[in-house]
């Protein structure tokens, strides 16, 4: 049988899960040194809870090889063909960690099928990549038109984001605490994208949230000279502004002849 797998840095919506019946591998996370799972042992709603108290000590880490190997060989066991659209390998080091799973794997089935596809992506930008295979899977599409389909999705992909805080840039350490506290006394936004690589990138630092989110919707006009499709929207704890579609608000799914 032919599966779609993830995993849980594609911020899939509930909905969708229960739709598809997809497997989401969940990420990691330790906070005060204790192991949870991304959308199996914590969630959402309370992990930004703990992330507003600076007195938690909180890490991610990517899915290692041994977890992939839990996930993956039910699939070899049962002769299916997979699909597994990871995490960007501009980001985290998942892509390398499931190809070493799945040449463990390999090692006892030979002839399990199984496609690593980089996303290149992030967040909601990784699910929409994600939810175009699963439409595209339930109209009938074999899994070499589903690969065809997910290098045009991933190469054709934009994103855009800005934050409403720099506390957790510099409790993650990609900002310097010295340069975060000074850009949220100046109340400084940045405005970024992720990259044809998928790594992330500034495009540019604004003063203000309103005026970062103006800024997400100009980027988005810069992208009308190309056939923008479908997108998505979203997120973390505060609500989407006024103009601003919710999640997977996407214009109908147009279907092409790969």
């Amino acid at each position: 049988m032919l599966k779609i797998i993830t995993d849980s840095a594609s911020d899939m919506p509930q909905y969708i899960v229960e739709r598809f019946n997809l497997h989401v591998i969940p990420t990691p996370v330790v906070i005060d040194g204790v192991d949870y799972l991304d959308g199996a042992t914590i969630h959402t709603k309370e992990f930004y809870e703990i992330l507003d108290d600076v007195s938690r000590d909180i890490k991610t880490y990517h899915i290692n090889p041994a977890m992939f190997e839990e996930a993956f060989r039910p699939y070899a066991e049962h002769n299916d063909s997979v699909i597994y659209l990871c995490f960007s390998t501009g980001i985290a080091g998942t892509f390398n960690a499931a190809n070493i799973a799945k040449q463990n794997i390999l090692e006892d089935y030979p002839d399990f099928d199984l496609t690593i596809v980089d996303s290149k992506s992030a967040a909601i930008g990784f699910g929409l990549i994600v939810y175009k295979l699963l439409l595209l899977r339930e109209a009938g599409a074999d899994k070499e038109k589903l690969l065809r389909a997910a290098d045009f999705y991933v190469n054709h992909i934009r994103h855009v984001f800005t934050v409403s805080t720099l506390r957790y840039l510099i409790k993650g350490g990609r900002l310097s605490k010295w340069k975060g506290t000074a850009g949220e006394l100046l109340d400084m936004k940045p405005v970024l994208i992720v990259d044809k690589d998928g790594s992330l990138q500034v495009l540019k630092t604004i003063r203000g949230r309103k005026k970062s989110l103006k800024a997400l919707i100009e980027y988005r006009k810069t992208l009308q000279t190309r056939p923008v499709r479908s997108w998505a929207s979203a997120t973390g704890k505060i609500p989407i502004p006024c103009g601003i579609p919710k999640t997977f608000c996407c214009r109908p799914f147009l279907q092409r002849s790969w």
